[in-house]
């Protein structure tokens, strides 16, 4: 079986690695190539263009930083779905608006090409350790299809129902990591004003049954001031913009989450666009 992937980012390329790895005939494009270098020498095939990515595959992967880009790389210049074959597969793993990915699958359509929307819960060292989960939307066939594949990936895939399905619980996840994160920043650096240490805020709060469990897996990030990006901060903001951009086609309040996403937005004029989304701890906390 041939597979191309578009997009090696934090996520793509480690995802990509993984499919390296269980032996599939791999064929990978980014607009960096730098980035797939080790790809490269291990064994994948550079395409040179989108298109040239998507020539002959039999399921085309795309991973890629936002809607736009997406776009860009599908109905662009050198697109990809000029190219691909007819009745191939392709599974944007992208994590955007669920209404964008039901025009995708319109437009795959047209185009006689399977589409399903598969964007994934997990970070850098999930992807390396293939720990994803895959959250599937498309035709049921589609995902059975693919289902082996993404589990070279993944610890697990889920198929949640039609074209659009996995990408809305995609943001409705990132919703509440961002907001997780952000509730408990505020409250530590509170509590830090008042004369508690940091330390303990953290050995307390993380013990407490209202914290969000995974927070615990954020400790050392913010115990230790290191920042080196897991999940970009600007990643994060750009999803919780695609919550409230969902909420607001759907006309459904989001008060909460506008007001997250603009702190955030904050934080990334601050310098911190790159740095991992915990970082908006160091944005509440630092007095300059």
């Amino acid at each position: 079986m041939k597979i191309g992937f578009i997009g090696l980012g934090i996520m793509g390329s480690r995802m990509a690695m993984n499919l390296l790895k269980a032996g599939y005939d791999l064929k990978v494009y980014n607009r960096t190539k730098s980035k797939a270098n080790e790809l490269i020498e291990n064994g994948a095939y550079w395409a040179g263009t989108a298109a040239n990515a998507s020539k002959d595959v039999d399921i085309l992967f795309t991973m890629l930083e936002k809607p736009e880009v997406v776009e860009e790389m599908a109905l662009g210049e050198e697109g990809f779905l000029e190219a691909i074959p007819k009745n191939s597969l392709w599974v944007d793993s992208s994590t955007v608006n669920p209404s964008f990915s039901k025009k995708m699958a319109s437009v795959a359509r047209e185009q006689g090409i399977h589409f399903m929307d598969a964007p994934v819960s997990g970070s850098k060292k999930p992807a390396e350790d293939a720990e994803l989960l895959f959250l599937c939307g498309g035709e049921k066939e589609d995902f059975d299809q693919v289902k082996p594949i993404l589990l070279k990936m993944g610890k697990d895939a889920i198929y949640i129902g039609e074209a659009g399905k996995g990408s809305a619980l995609k943001i409705m996840i990132n919703q509440l990591l961002g907001q997780s994160i952000l509730a408990f920043s505020e409250s530590l650096n509170l509590g830090m004003a008042m004369g508690i240490d940091k330390k303990t805020g953290l050995d307390i709060l993380l013990k407490t049954p209202v914290t969000a469990p995974i927070l615990e897996a954020f400790r050392s990030r913010i115990e230790n001031n290191e920042y080196e990006a897991n999940f970009p901060l600007k990643h994060l903001q750009k999803d919780l913009h695609l919550f409230t951009e969902t909420a607001y086609e759907l006309g459904e309040p989001s008060p909460l989450t506008n007001s997250a996403k603009e702190i955030y937005g904050l934080a990334k004029h601050k310098n911190m666009a790159d740095l991992d989304f915990t970082a908006v701890f160091k944005y509440l906390h630092e007095k300059e």
